[in-house]
């Protein structure tokens, strides 16, 4: 599926003039990373209504993943960056299919990663960006949460939490699970109850005391690292800009980002209902919008682990609720994957060559419209 997105990008760019290899390595954020990885942090841009584009606003881990690679291979810093993303892609393609095919089966799983693919804006997917990179570890976070593997998770989460802001999504999930889990296993101690005579039993109780002290102390470790990532690169731009411990704020707000419980999204929308031709937008926006809740209220009704509707929850309202450009919000809501599930689940009960029909033709409008984003306005 990406693929074919990829192959209509260089047919769309080639019959416009324009080089699909510079559109997904070398345009809007793809630009900054690389200056990053060259250069380090430090570099901003003055713009001339006063406001400050600094690199500080881009987290570490991207740039020095593309220096790494750029260090052991002849690839500049750009292409680096794209095998990287294109490697993550791949991650977080089989990571989203883990988690889907542990609580639903297979064949829900191939449909979710199949849907994550040809969402309308996959083709960032295929680009220099950090959402591939975030997505697969946070997929492979999850995976780990859901199959008690805490250590694993609470890694994970912290090196996605060095990947973009809303890495503390994916350690609230960490959280959300422990905590969870520890009650769980409260709950079972308090109704076994009581002390058994014979020693037979004495070492069984032994047994099951020690593996959970284990798993409590794995859980402890997966809560104490799970936000280090996220809070250590904050804490490190506070004291770099002498602003304090919440210094990242004032490096977001001067990219106009913010967070200001979505008024000025609301704004955005409700200004497309003041003319006719703009106001179809406006609509389909209140409709993209409903589509969004109702596949998280579905992900409720359906029983998803607390886990993943605290990681889609968060991820779904950051992105809804910032107050940044709104091209960039359909972006920010790839790594809200669980949101898929619900549909997965629907495709996977039809027929295969019904949902290999749904899901082709999905494929080609994701292609044509990929191509036709970033030969626009794109993803800044």
């Amino acid at each position: 599926m990406r693929a074919l997105g990829v192959a209509v990008l260089a047919v769309w760019s080639a019959a416009r003039g324009t080089s699909a290899h510079h559109l997904l390595t070398a345009r809007w954020d793809s630009v900054w990373y690389v200056r990053v990885a060259a250069s380090g942090y430090g570099y901003e841009v003055r713009l001339p209504g006063g406001d400050v584009h600094s690199n500080l606003a881009f987290f570490p881990l991207l740039p020095w993943l593309e220096r790494a690679v750029a260090a052991v291979t002849p690839l500049p810093y750009a292409d680096a960056g794209l095998l990287v993303s294109t490697l993550a892609s791949l991650a977080a393609a089989w990571g989203v299919f883990a988690v889907a095919d542990l609580l639903y089966g297979r064949r829900a799983g191939i449909c979710a990663v199949l849907a994550w693919a040809v969402l309308p804006v996959g083709v960032v997917q295929s680009m220099a960006y950090s959402e591939s990179l975030f997505t697969a570890l946070a997929a492979w976070s999850l995976y780990a949460v859901l199959t008690g593997r805490w250590l694993t998770a609470g890694a994970l989460a912290a090196a996605a939490g060095l990947t973009r802001p809303v890495g503390m999504a994916v350690a609230a999930a960490v959280w959300t699970a422990a905590f969870a889990s520890f009650a769980r296993d409260r709950r079972a101690a308090a109704a076994e109850g009581g002390t058994r005579s014979g020693a037979p039993d004495g070492q069984a109780r032994g047994a099951a005391s020690a593996a959970w002290r284990r798993a409590t102390g794995a859980r402890a470790v997966a809560v104490a690292v799970s936000p280090l990532g996220a809070v250590g690169y904050v804490l490190w731009v506070g004291r770099r800009t002498g602003a304090g411990p919440l210094g990242y704020l004032d490096v977001q707000a001067g990219w106009g980002n913010g967070f200001d419980g979505g008024y000025a999204f609301t704004r955005f929308v409700a200004g497309r209902f003041t003319s006719f031709p703009s106001a179809l937008a406006g609509l389909a926006l209140v409709a993209s919008v409903a589509l969004l809740l109702a596949l998280y209220a579905a992900g409720v009704r359906q029983g998803q682990p607390p886990a993943l509707l605290a990681y889609t929850g968060i991820v779904l309202a950051l992105a809804l609720c910032a107050s940044g450009y709104f091209g960039s919000k359909p972006r920010l809501l790839l790594p809200a994957f669980p949101l898929l599930f619900p549909l997965a689940r629907a495709l996977a009960r039809l027929r295969p060559t019904r949902s290999a029909g749904v899901l082709g033709g999905v494929a080609a409008v994701s292609a044509v419209y990929g191509a036709f984003w970033l030969n626009g306005s794109g993803p800044p």
